[in-house]
């Protein structure tokens, strides 16, 4: 397989995303990568480093997407940004996937410019991988769709479901409705039309809806909201992590016992630490488009940007998009049967 990185994306510079860029090429052998960005600038820290070229080429991008370009804009008028030009590397085969921690709303403009829509696709929705008390579930929508439908949410589902299944090997993955309140009724109006949609959803195994309290207790496979409501929740479950470590930390600091304490639980503090880091899940993926386009988070450090190829490598190898596009199609089968039959 052949990733394609974009080399200037990041708060970190280009320096970090070329340390993942060499974690990834050590730890996985069955991949090519392509670094796209300012040539002369990524071939010195490359030689810096002393990656090993074989499995490493650098595509020249003469401009660069800053994060507080406007996402629209940037995209139309920097046609040779590392964004622009990585994503049209994998629209036309010479990548198998794109991964950038660049500007979040470029990042989207670009990736649908270019790769498209699955046919039936309603809108592509940011998904990503959540930790919890079982492993793991699918989050969605992260941001992609700040207005949301009720019929996207119902789409989302259905995506969401071959995600869960083709990735995280979940045989009859449950779908849940992120509202307010478990009860049936509860909501807006929005919430309440996506909740007799999913419903009626043959293509999934809803099981109602689930308060964000109850999201991290591993009882559902796939959880399906709005995109602003997605998005504040991935945030604030960020923050709350990185509050109760900073005052762990802090705490531990004041007394000689809690030190001595800590050096007991260590090794479980790790492991829960880990668990949380947003790091070890790579990136979020463009669910919904013609091609593998994954955001990695914007403050990714070397330890993120080779989970986020990986999670890349993963999708393409799963042939993902072709299994996805495949399920949709089905189901726009099914609704036609269906609406022939009552009609």
């Amino acid at each position: 397989m052949k990733i394609v990185v974009d080399g200037m994306g990041g708060d970190r510079g280009s320096e970090e995303v070329l340390k993942g860029i060499s974690l990834a090429l050590k730890e996985m052998p069955d991949i090519d990568i392509t670094v796209v960005g300012k040539e002369e600038k990524l071939n010195i820290i490359i030689d810096r480093l002393k990656i090993d070229r074989n499995r490493l080429e650098v595509v020249n991008a003469t401009e660069v997407v800053e994060m507080d370009d406007d996402p629209v804009q940037a995209v139309r008028k920097k046609k040779d940004s590392s964004l622009n030009v990585g994503l049209e590397l994998v629209k036309s085969g010479l990548g198998d996937a794109f991964v950038s921690a660049g500007n979040t709303g470029a990042h989207i403009s670009a990736s649908q410019l270019k790769l498209r829509r699955i046919k039936g696709v309603l809108r592509p929705a940011i998904a990503t991988v959540f930790p919890c008390k079982k492993g793991n579930f699918v989050f969605m929508d992260m941001g992609a769709n700040a207005d949301t439908k009720s019929e996207f949410i119902n789409q989302f589902a259905t995506m969401g479901s071959v995600f869960a299944k083709e990735i995280l090997k979940k045989e009859n993955p449950t779908v849940g409705l992120l509202n307010i309140g478990s009860e049936e009724g509860k909501g807006n109006e929005v919430t309440r039309e996506a909740f007799d949609l999913l419903v009626d959803n043959p293509s999934i195994n809803f099981v109602g809806n689930i308060e964000s309290r109850d999201m991290m207790s591993g009882d559902i496979d796939v959880i399906v909201t709005d995109g602003f409501t997605g998005n504040m929740v991935l945030k604030t479950a960020e923050g709350v992590a990185t509050f109760i470590f900073d005052v762990l930390k802090e705490e531990i600091q004041k007394s000689f016992f809690a030190k001595i304490g800590f050096l007991f639980m260590k090794k479980a503090l790790k492991k829960m630490k880990n668990k949380m880091d947003s790091s070890e899940y790579g990136g979020a993926l463009f669910l919904g488009l013609n091609g593998i386009s994954i955001k990695a988070h914007g403050n990714s450090d070397a330890l993120a940007f080779k989970n986020a190829i990986k999670v890349a490598n993963e999708f393409a190898k799963n042939r993902f998009v072709e299994k996805l596009s495949s399920a949709i199609e089905e189901k726009e089968r099914e609704e036609k049967e269906e609406k022939n039959m009552v009609e």
